[in-house]
């Protein structure tokens, strides 16, 4: 008895992992039915922290007449370009969304709108150097991914830009420590000067 209910917890956790396995969604299987748009133009570098990035998304009107009914909410990303993501494994894209780890930071979530949402994003100063483009993913009611739109084409290769890393130091700092340098110097041939002078007294006397 005692091992047929240990056979039966343990397919019950095998069918449930395999549950929440089977109602991930994949990539592969989401349609592109929104226009994305952002300011970056190709190749323009950002500064962490400072750059500002604007962006823009509505409704492809090609597609069918209720396809969005049942979309409800848009969650924009900052997605890993492939030249970011080379050997960099904690980067790496996968069909898989509960395991892609291409899109880590979150721009804006907000209500699902078909026309004219835009919105206009500071740079976190926590992103890393990198070569990056924006994706948005349609959510339905229950929480999943139905839909995309990106702003660059299926191979990852246009209107991809780059965003620098604060590196900790700052121009004013650098300029303030030359500053205290160069007085430092100046004090100790100063502080020199005027003991030497010292010396030359006291030897007249």
């Amino acid at each position: 008895m005692a091992t047929f209910s240990g056979f039966f917890v343990a397919s019950t956790v095998v069918l449930f992992c395999f549950a929440l396995t089977a109602y991930s969604a994949l990539f592969s299987s989401l349609h592109q039915t929104l226009i994305l748009n952002s300011s970056p133009s190709q190749g323009q570098v950002l500064q962490a922290g400072e750059g500002q990035v604007t962006i823009t998304w509505s409704l492809n009107k090609s597609n069918p007449a209720g396809t969005d009914s049942n979309y409800k909410t848009v969650k924009v990303k900052l997605c890993y370009a492939p030249i970011s993501q080379v050997d960099r494994g904690w980067r790496k894209s996968d069909d898989n969304l509960e395991k892609d780890k291409s899109c880590k930071y979150n721009i804006v979530t907000m209500p699902y709108n078909s026309l004219n949402n835009n919105f206009t994003w500071t740079v976190n100063k926590d992103v890393p150097t990198a070569t990056y483009f924006i994706r948005a993913y349609v959510y339905d009611s229950a929480g999943e991914e139905v839909a995309y739109g990106q702003t660059t084409d299926s191979h990852k290769k246009t209107n991809l830009f780059q965003i620098l890393a604060i590196t900790g130091r700052h121009v004013t700092l650098d300029i303030c420590a030359a500053c205290f340098s160069t007085f430092s110097i100046i004090s100790l041939f100063g502080f020199f000067f005027i003991e030497k002078r010292k010396g030359k007294s006291v030897h007249k006397k």
